[in-house]
């Protein structure tokens, strides 16, 4: 009985990266195959395809002094990138990132103000402002939020984080990074798609030209967006 007990505690406390380390992120060609045969349908059979990104400054396209550039921002160049692969396609973009908001924040106004878009691919983007929230509360806002699109069978996509020239980024320890692992780790147990700019902005920092992809000290500029782009539209190939 003692035994019983002690392996059911074990399951209570297990940390979630336990639970997902025996697991492989979806097959990219596979995961949004349904998503993709209706980007192919032509008209009069189409439908309307709701993409939704949620999150904080970045994709709701903050560049410096506060300008929003919203169509040089990521969630329009996916936009600009997916009619270039799906020309039948009728797309539409909803970007419901509040700039400064945090995952705690994003999940709070989650089912009334994303959910209800009835997104058929949604995007999470919040690592940049999580830090001061810490990673546990993170956790739970993100799974939150995970869980309640899987429950309405919304294809979903996390997001690691785009830089903050503050943080060194060559540092494996710095707290971007320890987001990062986290979703990561997110994307592996709930079986979601995952777009991972971060290694590339780390490699930019590494060879010392990360500015040159940014607006503001912690806000991409075009060629910044364009990465964090490029790694959303790898989940929509058709080949």
């Amino acid at each position: 009985m003692k035994y019983l007990k002690w392996i059911l505690l074990t399951l209570v406390v297990l940390p979630c990266s336990v639970l997902a380390q025996d697991k492989v992120l979806p097959n990219s060609q596979e995961y949004l195959a349904e998503v993709k045969k209706e980007l192919q349908i032509e008209w009069p059979k189409n439908r309307t395809i709701n993409v939704v990104f949620h999150g904080h400054s970045v994709p709701a396209g903050f560049w410096h002094n506060h300008e929003v550039h919203t169509l040089e921002s990521y969630p329009y160049l996916v936009l600009e990138k997916l009619k270039a692969k799906y020309p039948y396609a009728v797309i539409n973009v909803i970007v419901t990132a509040i700039g400064g908001e945090n995952a705690q924040s994003g999940a709070a106004r989650f089912e009334k103000e994303v959910l209800t878009h009835r997104p058929d691919v949604l995007l999470i983007d919040y690592a940049l402002n999580d830090r001061p929230l810490g990673l546990e509360k993170a956790q739970s806002a993100w799974e939150s939020m995970i869980q309640q699109a899987l429950d309405k069978g919304v294809k979903v996509i996390l997001l690691t984080p785009s830089p903050d020239q503050r943080v060194d980024l060559r540092l494996d320890d710095n707290l971007l990074e320890q987001h990062t692992n986290q979703i990561r780790m997110l994307a592996k147990k709930y079986q979601v798609g995952l777009a991972d700019p971060y290694p590339t902005f780390k490699s930019f920092a590494s060879a010392g030209n990360l500015e040159e992809y940014m607006s503001h000290v912690n806000h991409p500029n075009r060629k910044g967006h364009e990465i964090i782009a490029d790694t959303i539209v790898e989940w929509f190939a058709n080949d």
